[in-house]
């Protein structure tokens, strides 16, 4: 049963890491942020993060089923 949970936990790690590998090269492919660090790509999502979360269409946002 520990086993189960640690191989759950596991795989959960690993699709979330290739979720947010795959996410920060559309990042840098889009909005051509390979030259800015961490912090001013940080400060450009900022920058950008209200417009695009008001003018998201719902298919989108969080309370719309099969986001995935």
């Amino acid at each position: 049963l520990r086993q189960s949970k640690y191989y759950e936990n596991r795989q959960a790690r690993k699709a979330r890491s290739r979720r947010l590998i795959q996410k920060g090269a559309l990042l840098e492919k889009y909005f051509q942020a390979d030259n800015l660090s961490v912090e001013q790509t940080e400060e450009l999502l900022k920058t950008f993060a209200g417009y695009v979360n008001a003018h998201k269409p719902n298919k989108f946002k969080n309370d719309h089923p099969n986001n995935n």
